[in-house]
């Protein structure tokens, strides 16, 4: 069975052509997904605090975590946000739940999806060789659901879930939750 790619080193920027140094585009995190993963949860690129953590939604105000310690009922010292990031991931994946982003590299100065430039895009067409399993998939955001055609051609339910980024702040946390739980209650991870 084909594995997920692990990250890539950053890439080389191209040569400058007019004397100007070029950015070096961004590298996404490596995708958490096995052959056990029910549903994948799709953000947009990392940032800047996961960039620098290399964990997916290390922003302390990103409602992620706490999200899903509400849905599996993990409170107090049990609840995902105050546990090491290795324990959550061994959490999401035992649970079923994978989690990747739509973009590979992009070019970006601070964390907005509205400033992502020169985006590429993961190989979204893999998913269900990597997770034979999978039976849903979310897209965490707007910027994400940007790319439901090319999930939606995997034949499989896809929704857009309320982003959890600190940014969306018109949705309440409790509204959020409501609306995961709803998608994760569909394939039995609620």
């Amino acid at each position: 069975m084909p594995r997920p790619p692990r990250p890539a080193p950053p890439a080389a920027p191209p040569l400058p052509t007019d004397g100007q140094a070029q950015p070096t585009p961004l590298q996404g995190l490596a995708p958490i997904i096995s052959p056990r993963t029910r549903l994948i949860v799709l953000g947009s690129f990392p940032g800047v605090a996961s960039l620098v953590e290399q964990q997916y939604y290390a922003h302390p105000r990103n409602h992620f975590w706490p999200i899903l310690s509400v849905l599996w009922a993990l409170h107090g010292d049990a609840a995902l946000q105050r546990r090491p990031y290795a324990e959550r991931i061994a959490e999401a994946q035992r649970r079923g739940l994978g989690i990747w982003d739509v973009y590979a590299s992009c070019l970006r100065e601070g964390s907005l999806d509205s400033d992502i430039e020169q985006a590429e895009l993961n190989p979204l067409h893999r998913l269900k060789a990597w997770a034979p399993g999978l039976q849903a998939i979310a897209h965490n955001g707007g910027e994400s659901a940007r790319h439901m055609k090319i999930t939606q051609a995997l034949g499989l339910p896809v929704v857009k879930l309320p982003s959890t980024s600190p940014a969306n702040a018109s949705w309440s946390f409790e509204r959020k939750v409501a609306a995961w739980r709803e998608v994760f209650e569909q394939v039995g991870l609620a």
